[in-house]
């Protein structure tokens, strides 16, 4: 697998794969998470043209998982209930939007492992319904920091990783 960040010829293919994304959480009873409209294509084009999308590709060169990668602080983070984060006064970056066919496995910690290559402190946050990411989350050594909230007002589980560069 590779990972690259994503270009606009790629937005239908980002579009696709939240798609599939959406049904993997209503399948697994995350009901609420993403919307039909969340995130929006809006969004996405935000992400690409400020270079914070990315896009994982098989073999083939065939588009089979994305994500945001985004450099800290966000706003969104400022505030965390009913716990702390591991620090607040180093860099971080943060991870959002990930999404993938279902039929690809390894997909979290193939991005996470690419996500370390850049920074050594990544911050993540996820719906509480959506246990498949917490699973995801756990499973590769973050640590649940608090319950955060977004612009909406909506909470969301929040968790960080700080490690050292490979």
């Amino acid at each position: 697998m590779k990972i690259r960040q994503a270009q606009q010829e790629d937005l239908e293919t980002i579009m696709s794969l939240i798609d599939e994304g959406r049904k993997i959480m209503r399948s697994s009873g995350n009901l609420h998470q993403w919307d039909d409209n969340h995130p929006s294509r809006e969004q996405i084009i935000h992400d690409i043209t400020h270079h914070h999308s990315y896009i994982m590709e098989d073999e083939k060169e065939l588009g089979v998982a994305t994500f945001a990668f985004i450099p800290g602080p966000d706003p969104t983070y400022t505030y965390i209930e009913d716990g702390k984060w591991l620090d607040n006064t180093a860099d971080y970056y943060v991870v959002h939007r990930v999404a993938s066919l279902p039929q690809v496995h390894g997909v979290f910690r193939t991005i996470m492992d690419y996500c370390f290559t850049q920074t050594d402190n990544v911050r993540i946050d996820t719906h509480r319904d959506n246990v498949i990411m917490q699973r995801c989350i756990l499973k590769y050594g973050f640590s649940y920091c608090g319950i955060i909230y977004l612009e909406n007002g909506e909470p969301r589980l929040a968790y960080q990783l700080k490690r050292y560069l490979r």
